[in-house]
C-alpha cells in the first residue's frame, strides 16, 4: 500500500467511512508546502484553477462532496479536503471573500500571486492569461488532520 492509500485508509477507520474514494492527490501551485501548511492549519479553506486547463486536459470539473488529499513538495500525504462548493468566474471577478478563503494575504497579493502563476502556467498548453479567463473557485474544509 503506498503513502496516499495508507493515509486514506487511517482518515476512514477513524471516521468509520466505507466505500469511499478521493479523487486525486495533489500539490497546490508553486509553493507545495507553504500552501499546505495553510490548509493543516486551516488558514486555506478555497483554491482556484485555470477552466482552459480543465478542458485541454479532458479532466472533470470537482464536484461538491468530493474528497482529495494534499501532498508537500516531497509527495507525502499531509491533509485530506472535501469540497463543499464549486462555482466558476471570469478571473476579474473572483469574488474578495472568495480570494481571502485562499489565506494567501490580501485581495491584491492574492490577484498579483495568481495573474503570476497563470501566465506562467498557461503557455506550456499554449493557452495565455487574461483578467477574463474562466476560473474554477473550489470551497472546502479541512476534514483530516483535525
Amino acid at each position: 500500500m503506498n503513502k496516499n492509500e495508507a493515509y486514506w485508509q487511517k482518515f476512514c477507520e477513524l471516521e468509520g467511512l466505507q466505500n469511499i474514494r478521493y479523487t486525486e492527490a495533489f500539490q497546490f501551485g508553486e509553493k507545495a508546502d507553504w500552501l499546505a501548511s495553510l490548509v493543516v492549519e486551516g488558514t486555506k479553506t478555497a483554491t482556484c484553477s485555470s477552466y482552459p486547463l480543465y478542458e485541454v486536459e479532458g479532466e472533470p470539473l470537482p464536484k461538491v462532496g468530493e474528497y482529495q488529499i494534499i501532498l508537500n513538495s516531497r509527495e507525502e500525504p499531509v491533509a485530506i479536503i472535501k469540497t463543499e462548493k464549486v462555482e466558476i468566474y471570469p478571473f476579474n471577478e473572483v469574488p474578495v471573500d472568495f480570494a481571502l478563503m485562499e489565506g494567501e494575504g490580501t485581495y491584491e497579493e492574492w490577484k498579483e500571486a495568481h495573474i503570476a502563476f497563470f501566465s506562467r502556467l498557461l503557455p506550456a498548453y499554449n493557452k495565455r492569461f487574461s483578467e477574463h479567463m474562466l476560473t474554477v473557485c473550489e470551497r472546502f474544509e479541512k476534514v483530516y488532520p483535525k
